[in-house]
């Protein structure tokens, strides 16, 4: 399957393997196979013997494993077909598939990263995070420690982007919460050396006619504020004048997770989306590429479109916890196979420049 990501390719089949199973316990199995098959730093095909067998992949059983040695030697698996067929799921399954697309696994973000032929951003050019989340709302990850974590990474800053209270799903914050947060961040900011600053952000929600749910005044109490689409994201109707709308809007800087798509989930806001990255960037807001595995929002394709219109990036991970800030991994493969111009990527600014940047939006 030359030029295709085999892992990604495998990965999609083991979940329809899954989802064609009566067995909730078989069906814990395929999708678990699924993730490895993800997660792997290398592509199948270097782990193809010369006996014809696979080496031993950690949570992939047998039957998983005739299914991969199938894709190696065919690019489809006759065995997942079969089965998807007889279930009577076929539907399902094909509804599903159209939500995997542009996605990239472990494999292809590690062959990203290393490329020397690739101009985008390194993770050397990479100075900190722009949407975390913190135990403040739904993270498992204190302030303390997203503070020492991006110490230990070498970062100049991070900003803390808890949810508003508009997603109370997500233990959203009121201002009054939000001031008593930032309290605790100016605290720990105090006790620094001044080599890490710790930002006080917002990720607001953007509503359905494209407004926000944080009023223009208290956007102007953060350093930064990332707006984005949480409802509506299996919607097929466009929605251009709702992202339009919402990247039009004063005091806010980066357009965060722009579909709000989810891998095998949703296929996320539908838009023209040339148009409103052309208003993203008349504005100076930042378009956001999330480096969840599960989002990867935007992805390259996209990407370059956004590269076309003149937009600025941000690269984030959406970390909820310390484990997973290594998805900036993702997000900068992803820039690295658009080819964003480094400069133009928020995250490789010096912190005064990034705050002159934030300082001008949030007077907008």
């Amino acid at each position: 399957m030359p030029g295709s990501d085999v892992n990604l390719v495998a990965a999609g089949l083991l979940r329809d393997l899954a989802a064609a199973q009566a067995s909730p316990e078989r069906a814990f199995g395929y999708k678990q196979a699924a993730g490895a098959v993800l997660a792997l730093d290398a592509p199948l095909e270097a782990l193809l013997q010369s006996d014809g067998t696979l080496s031993r992949i950690p949570r992939v059983g047998p039957a998983s494993t005739r299914v991969l040695l199938e894709v190696l030697h065919t690019g489809g698996s006759p065995i997942v077909e079969q089965a998807v067929d007889v279930s009577g799921k076929r539907a399902e399954v094909e509804r599903r598939r159209a939500f995997r697309h542009d996605f990239l696994s472990g494999a292809a973000v590690r062959a990203a990263l290393d490329a020397g032929d690739l101009a985008g951003p390194s993770l050397a050019d990479y100075r900190g995070d722009l949407q975390m989340h913190s135990t403040w709302s739904d993270g498992s990850q204190s302030l303390l420690e997203i503070v020492e974590a991006g110490r230990a990474h070498g970062y100049a800053y991070v900003a803390v982007t808890d949810h508003s209270a508009g997603l109370p799903i997500a233990n959203g914050l009121t201002m009054e919460r939000f001031a008593r947060q930032r309290a605790e961040i100016d605290r720990l900011n105090e006790a620094g050396d001044g080599t890490f600053r710790l930002l006080a952000g917002v990720e607001a929600n953007i509503l359905g006619d494209g407004r926000l749910d944080v009023a223009v005044d208290d956007r102007r109490r953060f350093d930064i504020v990332v707006a984005a689409p949480h409802s509506a994201l299996r919607s097929t109707a466009p929605q251009t004048d709702r992202m339009l709308a919402a990247v039009s809007q004063p005091a806010i800087h980066v357009l965060g997770h722009p579909r709000g798509r989810m891998y095998n989930s949703r296929p996320g806001v539908a838009a023209d989306w040339p148009r409103v990255f052309a208003a993203a960037a008349a504005h100076e807001v930042a378009i956001e590429i999330d480096g969840d595995p599960a989002r990867q929002d935007l992805d390259a394709g996209l990407a370059r479109e956004a590269i076309a219109s003149g937009c600025l990036f941000a690269l984030d991970t959406d970390a909820h916890a310390v484990s997973q800030w290594r998805y900036v991994e993702i997000a900068i493969a992803h820039a690295r196979l658009a080819g964003v111009p480094p400069d133009r990527v928020v995250n490789t600014w010096p912190l005064d420049r990034l705050l002159a940047w934030a300082a001008r939006r949030s007077a907008a």
